[in-house]
């Protein structure tokens, strides 16, 4: 390339494309940030090692399930983590509340009581199961298995038909008496 006398650069020949100058997103106005480690160390467990990420999910759910098994949410008894902070606050039940009996019940094959304490949650169980079968497979095998995808406005209906619900069912004077967890 030909160096002109002030020039603040290298100047490119004729026809040809100029860089832009101290990035490819000068021109915006704004230079990207590097990612903190924090997000290295996310970016490169989920995209390096394909069996790491299905494998932190099936840890989580199993350490979740193995708390709920080993602290029996439906007794009188505290548990190791105390008392549910939100019940403390309000006086009303929360939505985890019957979120942890439903998977204590769920765990021990009562589906009864597993519906009468979060019949909404329990919808979702067999959903999130196929998902992650889904994504497990093609992330550890290759293989991509038939799968759906939810439309968004199917999505936000079930989260506002589980937050109506859930509020609903926490009340005492509510039509909903079988479902209310004293």
């Amino acid at each position: 390339m030909l160096e002109q006398a002030g020039a603040p650069g290298p100047v490119a020949p004729a026809g040809a494309p100029v860089p832009p100058p101290h990035g490819e997103h000068a021109h915006y106005g704004w230079e990207p940030t590097p990612p903190s480690r924090f997000e290295r160390i996310a970016m490169a467990a989920w995209t390096k090692p394909s069996w790491l990420a299905p494998l932190a999910i099936l840890g989580c759910v199993g350490a979740a399930g193995t708390y709920v098994l080993s602290n029996n949410p439906t007794d009188a008894q505290l548990d190791p983590l105390g008392p549910c902070a939100f019940k403390l606050l309000t006086g009303l039940d929360c939505p985890g509340c019957g979120g942890t009996r439903m998977v204590w019940y769920l765990l021990h094959g009562d589906i009864l009581n597993a519906v009468r304490y979060h019949v909404v949650a329990l919808i979702a169980i067999p959903i999130l199961a196929w998902a992650y079968v889904v994504f497990a497979a093609n992330r550890l095998f290759k293989v991509k298995l038939p799968s759906k995808r939810i439309p968004l406005l199917a999505v936000f209906g079930y989260l506002l038909f589980w937050v109506v619900f859930a509020v609903l069912r926490n009340l005492p004077w509510a039509p909903f008496d079988w479902f209310y967890v004293s």
